[in-house]
Parts: C-alpha cells; sequence; structure tokens
C-alpha cells in the first residue's frame, strides 16, 4: 500500500459536511481484497482492539487494504478523545486506487492519525510489533496542543449553537466570529471591544485598587514595594497575615496569601518578583470567590477552594497527591477541568507552616493544605455559588468591572460568604482580571456548569444575530461568471458592499483586490473576512471544491447554471457526468435551511439536486411550458421563465414580469445563454429579498462590456465588421455562442479558436465539429501551453472535428493567439461577424480593444473624418502563464 497524496478539505466537501483528511492511496494486486489474507485482520486487532471488524460502504465491495488504512485512521483519533465518526473510502477509475477520506477536528492531529494508521496496517501485514498506546497518547497530546482552550473553546461553542460561523486565525485564542460586517473577534475570555487601556489598568493591581477605591469599592490596604526589605516593612505595617503577590499578574502566577511569619514571606516575595514588581497586601480572611461579570450582569460564580489532601493515617502527603493527580479531570495547563497539584517550594513553605513535610504521614481526616492560593492553575477546585450571591456583592463586582472598563471581568472577592453584603463581613474586592479563565465556571469541581459562553454571545450578538451576511454561491459548467456579477450587481443595487470572486478576480464593492482565477475557497475566505463585504457572491469551481471543500458551512443561495455534457471530465476522477453531479452538488447540500437552491430546469443533471436541497428550489427556463417548470408552479412554488419579451417571477399568484428590452445584457433577448444567466440572477437575488426595483435598475444598468463581463459575448464593432469576443472553453458552450450568433445578421462568418489541452479528445474535436455547422472560415491557433500536451496535439484534434463540417470551407492554423486575431482581423469585410474565442482574457480583450480603436476615423481638425493607419501595427505576443494569480497561483489548471 502506498499512501500518494494527502490534503485537507477545511469545509463541506465531496464526502460529507464534515472537515476532512483526503488520501489517495493505491494497493497492489493482494491488498486489493483482504478475504484472501484473514491473518492480516486478526494481526491488526490483536495489536489495535478497538479498530473493531473491518468493512467497506457496500457489503458487496471488497475490502482493501485502503478500508484498513481508512477505519484505523479514524479509530485512533477517536480513542485519542477526538469526537470523529465519519470516514469512507471509494475504489477510482484505476484499479487499485482508492480515495480515502477520515474525518479530523485538528487538522494537525488528523495527518498524523492517518500517517500512524499506515505504519500501524504496515506493521500488521508485516507481522512486526507496534507501540499503539503510545501514538495514542501522542494524538491525546498533540490534540490537547492544538485544539481551542477552554474558556474560548466555550465561547465558539456557544456561537456555533447559535449558529455563527467561526474560524481561527493563529494557533493561539484569537477567533473570528462572523462574516463581512457583521463579523466579530475574541481572543481567549476577551472580546475585541474591550479597550487596550481597560486591559492595562487591570494588569496593575495597584491602580486598579486606587480606582476602585475612589470609586467606593472595599479593597484591602497594601502596596507596591521596591525590595525585599521594604515588604516586609509592609507587612509589619499592614499586620501580618498579609498576600505577596506581582504588581502586574495573571493565573494566579507568584500569588501566595496568608503568610505569618519572615521566612515564608521571602519565599513568597522571591516567587512574586519572577513575574515583575511585587505588592505586599492585607490577607483579609475568609474564602476565595470568583466573580464573572459580563457586560453588565453577573453571569457566574464560584468559591475556590486551595489545593489541599485529606490524611488517611497511612500514606504521606507526597503519595496522597498522587493519588489525587490521578483524577483524569486533572491535567497540566488548563486544558482540562482541573490541574494537578504541584510541589514547589511555596507547598513546602506551606506544609512547613503546618509542621509537616512532603513525607509526613497526617492523621485520618486531617486537611493539609498545599498552598494558600485558590487559583485552579495551581491545582485548586471550585464549587459554583452563583444562585447565591447577595444582590450587592454582585452590584460591587459589576460596579468594579466597570470601573476599569472591561467587558469580560473576573472579579476576585475575598470575604467569608457572598450571601451577605461585602461591607457587612469586611470582605473585599482583591483583584479584577481581564480574559478570564471560564472552565471554574464551566465545568466546576462541584455544582452546576453555567453558559457563560451562551452570556459571551448575548453581549456580542444582543439582537439575537448570527453573524452572517448573505451568501450566493455559483456553480455549474457555462455561466458562471455573468451570473456572479450581474447577481453582485443587483445586491449593489439595493445598497449593499458586495464581495465578489470568480475566474477573474475578487472584488469588494467595485474594487478589484486580487486577480486571476479566484474561484476557489481560499478568495471565499478573504471576501467572507473582509470588514466591508454586506453580501457575498461567489464562484464556486471544481477545483476548489476538490482541493479544499467549500469555504462557508452554508450558503442562502446555490445557483447551479448546468451541467450539460459536463466539462474537465477525465480529472481528478472526476470521469462522468454523474460524477461531476455529485461534486457541483455539494453547494445545494449546505444550502440553509432558510435558504434556496436556483436550479435549471432544463437541464435533468440539475434538476435531480432539487430533492438534496435543505431549503426551498426555484427553478428558471426559458420555456414556461417545460415540465418541471409547470410542475414546481402548480405547487405554488417560485419559478421563473420567459413569456412574450418578459422574465417572468412567479410565486402561487404572485407574478412579476421583468421585459427582456429593458435587459442589454440579453440584446432583447437575442442571446439565449444570457437570458438563462439573467433569470438565474433574478431568481438569486429574488431568495435574498432584493426589493424589485433595485432589480429593474440593476438589469437595466448592467452592460456587456469590457469592464461588466469581461471575456462573456463582449461585442465591438470592427470597420463595419461584427467581432464577438468570449471566453467559450467546452461543447455546451460553443453550441450555447453558436445560438446566439444566429440571431445577429452578417454576410460571412469565422471564428479563432484554440483548445485547452486538459479536456479529453473527444471534448475538443466537438468543441470544432459544433463551429463547423456555423461559420464560414476558421481560423485554429495553437498556444505556448498546451496543457501536457505534444506540439500540434490540439490543433490535430480542432482540425479532426471539422471533417464533416457542413458549412467551414476554408481553415488555416496559426501559432500564437494574438498573431490569429490579427489575421482574422485583416480578412474582415463591412457586414462580415467574427467570433474570437479567447484563452488569455484579459490580454487579447486589451489586444482586440487596440486594434479596434486603431480602426476607428479619426477626426482631422478643419477636414472632416480621416482613417486612422494601422501601419506597422504590431501583434502583441505574450507567453502564456500556466499557473495565473489569485485563487490558483499555486496549482495547475483544473
Amino acid at each position: 500500500m502506498e499512501v500518494n497524496r494527502t490534503r485537507a478539505l477545511r469545509g463541506p466537501n465531496l464526502w460529507s459536511r464534515h472537515t476532512a483528511i483526503e488520501a489517495v492511496v493505491t494497493c497492489d494486486g493482494a491488498e486489493r481484497d483482504l478475504s484472501a489474507n484473514p491473518a492480516f485482520e486478526k494481526r491488526l486487532r490483536e495489536l489495535f482492539p478497538s479498530v473493531g471488524a473491518l468493512h467497506a460502504n457496500k457489503p458487496s465491495t471488497p475490502i482493501s487494504m485502503a478500508h484498513a488504512l481508512e477505519l484505523t485512521a479514524l479509530a485512533l483519533q477517536a480513542e485519542a478523545g477526538c469526537p470523529v465518526t465519519f470516514s469512507r473510502t471509494t475504489e477510482t477509475e484505476i484499479p487499485g486506487t482508492f480515495q480515502v477520506a477520515v474525518q479530523y477536528t485538528e487538522e494537525a492531529v488528523g495527518r498524523l492519525a492517518l500517517q500512524k494508521a499506515e505504519a500501524l496496517c504496515a506493521a500488521a501485514a508485516a507481522g512486526t510489533d507496534f507501540d499503539v498506546t503510545a501514538v495514542i497518547a501522542e494524538l491525546h497530546e498533540l490534540d490537547e496542543d492544538e485544539r481551542l482552550g477552554p474558556s474560548t473553546g466555550a465561547i465558539v461553542d456557544a456561537a456555533v449553537k447559535r449558529g455563527i460561523p467561526f474560524k481561527r486565525l493563529t494557533s493561539g485564542s484569537l477567533v473570528r466570529l462572523g462574516w463581512g460586517s457583521r463579523q466579530r473577534l475574541i481572543q481567549a475570555a476577551e472580546v475585541d471591544g474591550t479597550s487596550a487601556i481597560a486591559e492595562a489598568i487591570a494588569q496593575d493591581k495597584d491602580l486598579t485598587k486606587k480606582l476602585l477605591h475612589s470609586a467606593g469599592v472595599p479593597v484591602p490596604l497594601g502596596r507596591p514595594v521596591e525590595d525585599l526589605a521594604d515588604g516586609w516593612a509592609v507587612a509589619e505595617e499592614i499586620g501580618l497575615p498579609v498576600v505577596v503577590k506581582p504588581q502586574d499578574g495573571n493565573q494566579g502566577k507568584g500569588v501566595t496569601v496568608g503568610i505569618t511569619d519572615r521566612a515564608h514571606f521571602d519565599i513568597a516575595y522571591a516567587a512574586a518578583a519572577e513575574y515583575g514588581v511585587v505588592m505586599v497586601e492585607r490577607y483579609l480572611p475568609g474564602h476565595d470567590f470568583r466573580l464573572l461579570v459580563v457586560g453588565n450582569r453577573l453571569v457566574a460564580a464560584a468559591r475556590r477552594d486551595p489545593p489541599l489532601v485529606i490524611g488517611d493515617g497511612e500514606h504521606t502527603v507526597r503519595q496522597l497527591v498522587d493519588e489525587v493527580n490521578r483524577d483524569p479531570r486533572r491535567g497540566v495547563g488548563h486544558g482540562t477541568s482541573l490541574t494537578k497539584i504541584r510541589f514547589d517550594a511555596i507547598a513546602e513553605a506551606r506544609l512547613a507552616a503546618q509542621g509537616l513535610t512532603a513525607d509526613s504521614v497526617p492523621d485520618k481526616g486531617q486537611r493539609v493544605v498545599l498552598r494558600n492560593n485558590a487559583n485552579l492553575s495551581t491545582g485548586g477546585t471550585a464549587t459554583d455559588v452563583t444562585d447565591s450571591v447577595h444582590p450587592e456583592v454582585a452590584a460591587r463586582a459589576i460596579e468594579a468591572a466597570q470601573t476599569v472598563g472591561l467587558d469580560i471581568c473576573g472579579v476576585d472577592v475575598v470575604c467569608e460568604t457572598v450571601i451577605k453584603p461585602l461591607e457587612a463581613q469586611n470582605g473585599g474586592i482583591v483583584e479584577v482580571n481581564a480574559a478570564p479563565g471560564l472552565r471554574m465556571h464551566i465545568s466546576p469541581s462541584f455544582g452546576k456548569g453555567r453558559d457563560v459562553g451562551g452570556a459571551v454571545m448575548d453581549l456580542m450578538y444582543p439582537d439575537g444575530g448570527n453573524g452572517r451576511i448573505p451568501v450566493v454561491a455559483v456553480t455549474g459548467t457555462n455561466g458562471k461568471t455573468t451570473t456572479v456579477r450581474l447577481t453582485a450587481h443587483l445586491l449593489k443595487a439595493q445598497g449593499l458592499r458586495v464581495g465578489m470572486t470568480n475566474t477573474d478576480g475578487v472584488y469588494v464593492n467595485g474594487r478589484q483586490i486580487d486577480s486571476g482565477d479566484c474561484s476557489g475557497p481560499r478568495s471565499a475566505r478573504n471576501v467572507l473576512a473582509h470588514p466591508d463585504v454586506d453580501a457575498a457572491v461567489l464562484e464556486t469551481a471544481r477545483g476548489g471544491l476538490l482541493r479544499e471543500g467549500l469555504a462557508f458551512d452554508q450558503c442562502d443561495v446555490a445557483v447551479v447554471t448546468n451541467l450539460g455534457a459536463g466539462d474537465h471530465l477525465g480529472l481528478n476522477y472526476i470521469t462522468t457526468l454523474e460524477d461531476l453531479k455529485v461534486l457541483k452538488r455539494v453547494i445545494v447540500l449546505n444550502v440553509a435551511p432558510t435558504g434556496t437552491a436556483v436550479l435549471n430546469a432544463a437541464d435533468p443533471a440539475v434538476v435531480a439536486m432539487a430533492p438534496h436541497c435543505p431549503g426551498s428550489v426555484t427553478f428558471f427556463a426559458q420555456d414556461g411550458d417545460h415540465p418541471v417548470i409547470h410542475t414546481h408552479r402548480a405547487q405554488g412554488k417560485r419559478v421563473v421563465y420567459v413569456d412574450r419579451g418578459d422574465i417572468v417571477c412567479a410565486e402561487g399568484r404572485f407574478t412579476k414580469r421583468l421585459p427582456l428590452s429593458r435587459v442589454p445584457l440579453t440584446r432583447q433577448g437575442q442571446i439565449g445563454f444570457q437570458v438563462e444567466n439573467t433569470m438565474a440572477s433574478v431568481a438569486a437575488a429574488w431568495a435574498v429579498n432584493v426589493p424589485w426595483e433595485a432589480i429593474q435598475k440593476g438589469l437595466a444598468s448592467f452592460i456587456s462590456d469590457l469592464h461588466g463581463v469581461p471575456g462573456r459575448f463582449n461585442v465591438f464593432d470592427y470597420r463595419g465588421a461584427t467581432l464577438i469576443a468570449d471566453y467559450g472553453h467546452n461543447p455546451d458552450a460553443i453550441a450555447a455562442l453558436v445560438s446566439g450568433v444566429e440571431n445577429m445578421p452578417s454576410v460571412r462568418r469565422s471564428v479563432v479558436i484554440s483548445g485547452a489541452g486538459d479536456r479529453r479528445d473527444e471534448d475538443i474535436r466537438a468543441q470544432t465539429r459544433i463551429l463547423g455547422d456555423a461559420f464560414d472560415d476558421v481560423v485554429l491557433y495553437q498556444d505556448a501551453c498546451q496543457r501536457g500536451r505534444a506540439d500540434g496535439e490540439v490543433l490535430a484534434l480542432l482540425r479532426d472535428g471539422l471533417k464533416n463540417a457542413s458549412r467551414t470551407r476554408h481553415v488555416e492554423e496559426i501559432h500564437g493567439e494574438f498573431v490569429a486575431i490579427d489575421h482574422a482581423l485583416a480578412k474582415l469585410n463591412k457586414g462580415d461577424l467574427c467570433l474570437i474565442l479567447i484563452d488569455q482574457v484579459e490580454e487579447a480583450l486589451a489586444h482586440i480593444r487596440q486594434r479596434v480603436e486603431e480602426a476607428k476615423p479619426a477626426r482631422v481638425p478643419g477636414r472632416g473624418v480621416a482613417r486612422k493607419s494601422t501601419r506597422g501595427a504590431k501583434s502583441v505576443a505574450k507567453k502564456r502563464s500556466v499557473a495565473t494569480t489569485g485563487e490558483e497561483r499555486a496549482h495547475a489548471h483544473w
């Protein structure tokens, strides 16, 4: 078995809605059916019993080594504590080659699990040993390192429950919630609305105490000290016992409380001094409470108890601590609900104060405190007391948070009980913490957990919003870019700032921010992350879907323009129209329950996607009497069709007519495929509630020129001849172009065409087979890049398609796109029509525009109109770039 390629699918994908590691695996003859080798499965289950019985997705499918890899990788993650359930293995059209998809929750863990599973399967096949326990421990440790901490995780979990999308921005705790103009940021338990000034105040314990004192909030006496001697002088001045802590600290680091003698003080001072300036404060008797304030309300409270053990008269203190630390809830750091108790100089000093050492055997029932500091990060425990907090205590905590200016604030209170006001029991607030730890409230040692994440969501999205902007995803074989551009234009007509991705680039509010083929998930993520985007229209090509999956978890509208006979078949294991349908269907599967799929009713493969949509469906087709349109409308559902020169939008008894005469893109309705693109765009805009006035305004102002839809049926006048430039690149597109050209008068027709080498032979031939019945002259050109084809191979296929042409009588071959364009232009006469199927869109359009401008008559002052001379005009020859900028910068053409 050999794993040839792995990649991370970071969004909904061909296999599932889960993130997954996808691998291409090849197996030799014996590995393709493990039923002939039962010893392998027996050995694998001996090494790793949790893998269970090997099975395939379908009972009739032989179990291969690839299936064993899949199930082992999934089981290893599950045993390491990862919540994963999905995996799948599918054989490709190449015998012995499989695609394996295994869900992951953390990408690094998923990749490592696949590597370890491969090694485990190899060990089982070879009959050698394999330390599965060590591997599971390694995966578990990596998962703890990679996943969000408990505080950030609780907030993100609450966001997910509310349907708010999130994106982790760093390996730490910085997370973006929501999309576009509705996005917010969190970092641990801190929100983007918290000022840096408030955070700085909270870090300065002395300044915080002064501000609270001036606001009438009870605080303990004390101040920062210059050195050890000054510190002891302050301790004697305010009276023992005292608390020693860093002036700027967090998570209880360097804090020691309840100091009653000089020796303990010296140890505590040294511990605090490691974190900067030291403060000495008067020790307030009572319990340590943490009150959590979110916004203007108290949402949780916990009593924190110091780390301690209870003697049994038999075991030493060290042994008792080891036993407590075996609690599975206790770990190292903050990834678990409790932290292990540790021995250090402070713990030993605390034991000494009790007349004990680590090797002492305390009496049965004796409480042995290892630290007076009750922070969970030092091994303490927490008991929920939220329901017992006196209103006055809560008021002081909220007042403290607002005095400092913190949106999420952990207020540390020391008092005998929280059921009485602080002033009535000489209690006080000893610290105010920015970005407080939430785990003591989420999963306390005792008592019930509190939904603090939900409280943070209420703070960040007080209107109950989900942080989403309208997202329209567009896919299909042809018409995607035009539909994307027109849909974005219609949304813009409503006054929205629109982000758009397509094969030409990335645009935000009309400004291009990236160029090249940007129809994949990375460009889509960039649009969704832009703070100036109110709505997103995203072209969703097959390449990005295969490479990474979708950039979003769900969309409001999924538009499938058409599939026709398909395109790019034979690449990346998408070999049939059925394969392509399953792939393109991904955006329909991930429509929001309140969303809409806009589907071409005239394309059976697209119609078959309708039952898979979680939301509603709008069908469109030019023929209003099409059975799909007729049936859907009879059911009172939305349809869009053409009737007597109007686009008709109907739902139940509602009908809206949009005259095609006011839609320049369609040239009075003559260009059939542009009519279909317009219907799809109108249906998408209707689905996201764009007002009809805005839709009509947008349709009238959208022009099919170099700025509106570059490379999509751009029409020029060249010395009285009609030029049409288009990026048609498959048989269905060519057929649609021919249909549009048929409605345009001409004396003689010519076409300039090349072919993409990464298409199937029959697809390349089919393009010229269609053109040969519609054009008099054909100019074939070969570009610099043949995408894996031998020199002249594409031209030979194109010429082969013209063998039985009914109209074409003259065929020429030219090397170079721009040379071919110039050659065709030179032969045009007034009244002729020339279709130029461009390949390098921007460069070719610039070249055509230059030639058109040169051919325009020039005005000579006082002498009327003179014809510009084109003598000496040079054709522009540019070497084609294989990998364009933007989305496909690092990838070859799909």
